[in-house]
């Protein structure tokens, strides 16, 4: 499989983005992550979506390691700093799982607070439900888990569209579009970075095209195992969509109905459009914040009571 790296150069003098490359190999490829805050504290895994990579959180990121907490915020292999295969079917549902399972292996991540959106969504909730030992807490914003049973948004199979056949596919100015906010020159440039020609986009190319939208996709059957386990998941389960996301919008009724943790939870919606992150950074990482100061609260008072 032929991969390309992305020049270190690309990214010198990122706006709002100081943070300590980390790096590990999955599949002899060079996979990049962010890890914030104290090492030996429990693990806060933001997971990115499409088109982005981990300076969608650059703002959320140093609110959470303030807290506590150890963030863990990977790029995905195609995306950010990690290394890029260049052929679109070298990425498969499974392999992107594949590949963050060994991040999570070598690591030794345990007791994770998932936080993850879009893709980072269908990625996360996968993994939280075959290895629900490894999970603590689950944060959905502006995401979800389909299995090709469900309709399909328009606004999603005209972007679906728009990623397989546009033979023009600008990064920066998706992640803008996909905003309440304008992103400053500086910010569409970090979001840029990654792909210095189109022959370094075949991984953003791909994700709208595995996205089971059938029920006979080869995701769809694995993706309903997995719902089965969340219908049962007692673990808090939060949701924090924003109120202007066409695409995604509803999921988070969708989920609280149907997953148990999600139950007596304060759910909110946040003001942005489908990248909440760009929007209210500030209000998410409060809300991932608050979650696991009540889990800490009431895992005290339990232990209090049982003496």
């Amino acid at each position: 499989m032929k991969t390309l790296r992305t020049p270190e150069s690309r990214f010198k003098r990122l706006l709002d983005y100081p943070f300590e490359p980390h790096y590990l190999e999955v599949d002899g490829m060079r996979m990049h992550y962010v890890d914030e805050g104290p090492s030996n504290a429990r693990p806060v895994l933001m997971l990115h979506g499409e088109p982005s990579w981990s300076y969608l959180y650059r703002h959320m990121i140093p609110i959470c390691a303030a807290a506590g907490h150890r963030v863990i915020a990977p790029d995905l292999i195609g995306f950010g700093k990690s290394d890029k295969p260049v052929k679109v079917d070298d990425y498969s549902y499974q392999s992107h799982l594949d590949w963050l399972l060994s991040l999570l292996d070598q690591l030794a991540l345990t007791d994770i607070t998932l936080v993850c959106q879009d893709w980072g969504s269908l990625l996360g909730l996968r993994l939280a439900a075959e290895h629900p030992d490894r999970f603590r807490a689950i944060v959905v914003g502006n995401g979800m888990l389909p299995t090709g049973d469900q309709a399909v948004p328009k606004a999603f199979q005209l972007w679906r569209g728009f990623a397989m056949y546009s033979p023009w596919f600008p990064i920066s100015r998706i992640v803008n579009a996909g905003s309440f906010r304008t992103l400053g020159p500086e910010e569409r440039r970090a979001y840029d970075a990654p792909f210095p020609s189109s022959k370094y986009k075949a991984g953003t190319r791909a994700f709208p095209k595995l996205v089971p939208v059938t029920p006979d996709n080869p995701a769809s059957e694995p993706n309903r195992k997995a719902w089965k386990v969340l219908e049962n998941w007692q673990k808090p389960f939060l949701t924090t969509f924003s109120n202007g996301d066409p695409i995604m919008r509803g999921g988070d009724k969708y989920m609280q109905e149907r997953i148990p943790g999600a139950k007596g939870q304060p759910h909110v919606t946040l003001t942005g459009g489908h990248f909440l992150q760009e929007d209210s950074p500030v209000q998410f990482a409060r809300t991932v914040n608050d979650l696991l100061e009540r889990i800490e609260s009431d895992n005290s008072q339990t232990d209090k009571s049982g003496q």
